[in-house]
């Protein structure tokens, strides 16, 4: 019961803003204070089409889809064999370097935001997509999530495809990724779900509009008058709607990887 009750809680803002960009300007601040700010009155199709009018917002999602998308395949095949190379191989220095890595991630991003958009700038990468997708393709966290699944696979699989002479990277490509489809799914996820929603570092790395993700393209609405709420909700909805969409889709898998990844140090 506690959890359903904070369940709605947390479904409340995102029901609000879906009913609201169904709203005229209006009728969304008459409704505001009252139960009606969650009912579907004087419904309307003009926001959405407002969006379309005012902003390349297809040109924003193919932006912000590719770039994210490129990030999470990218990544999964990076962290992925670094992890790998942290649970199953033996080499000098390992666990230094693996408590290194677990290290950074409580290192926020804004402590290095400077120093990355000088390289970046240095490296004349500003208003592209490397600015975007490079600095982002390692990350400590998805390196320590990989690991401690890699953890829990049978070690017997393994040592038998050595046996026969497959090679580490054969052994990987062949029997541990099918074997670990939830965390590569979890994995994929999270860095979806993070990157979409990036804001600062593609406000500071990108001017130019043909490489201006959703999030910083959406900031059209709060500065360039007139400024209308329905249009506003309009424009989140959509961009959240994919997000809804690939996290209930793959929620089973979601679910099993974080299990899965917490079970062994």
């Amino acid at each position: 019961m506690v959890l359903i009750i904070l369940a709605c809680l947390f479904l409340f803002p995102l029901v609000w803003m879906v009913i609201s960009s169904f709203k005229t300007e209006s009728r969304i601040f008459m409704d505001l204070t009252s139960f009606n700010a969650f009912l579907p009155t004087d419904f309307t199709f003009a926001n959405y089409s407002a969006v379309f009018e005012r902003i390349p917002f297809f040109r924003y999602i193919i932006t912000s889809t590719l770039y994210v998308s490129v990030i999470v395949v990218l990544g999964l095949f990076v962290n992925s064999l670094a992890a790998y190379a942290f649970a199953r191989m033996t080499f000098k220095g390992r666990d230094v370097l693996f408590a290194a890595v677990v290290a950074l991630i409580i290192i926020p991003f804004e402590s290095i935001l400077l120093p990355l958009y000088l390289i970046v700038d240095e490296l004349d990468w500003l208003n592209t997509y490397q600015a975007l997708i490079v600095p982002f393709i390692a990350n400590a966290f998805n390196i320590f999530m990989f690991r401690q699944f890699f953890l829990n696979l049978p070690k017997e699989l393994e040592e038998s495809a050595r046996m026969d002479g497959a090679s580490t990277l054969r052994i990987f490509f062949q029997i541990v990724i099918p074997l670990s489809k939830p965390v590569f799914i979890t994995v994929a996820l999270l860095t979806f779900i993070t990157h979409w929603g990036d804001f600062m570092w593609p406000l500071i790395a990108t001017t130019d509009e043909s490489v201006r993700p959703l999030q910083v393209g959406m900031q059209f609405f709060f500065h360039q008058p007139p400024v209308k709420y329905g249009h506003i909700m309009a424009a989140l909805t959509m961009g959240t709607i994919p997000l809804l969409l690939i996290f209930l889709f793959f929620q089973k898998y979601y679910v099993r990887g974080i299990a899965s990844a917490g079970m062994k140090n």
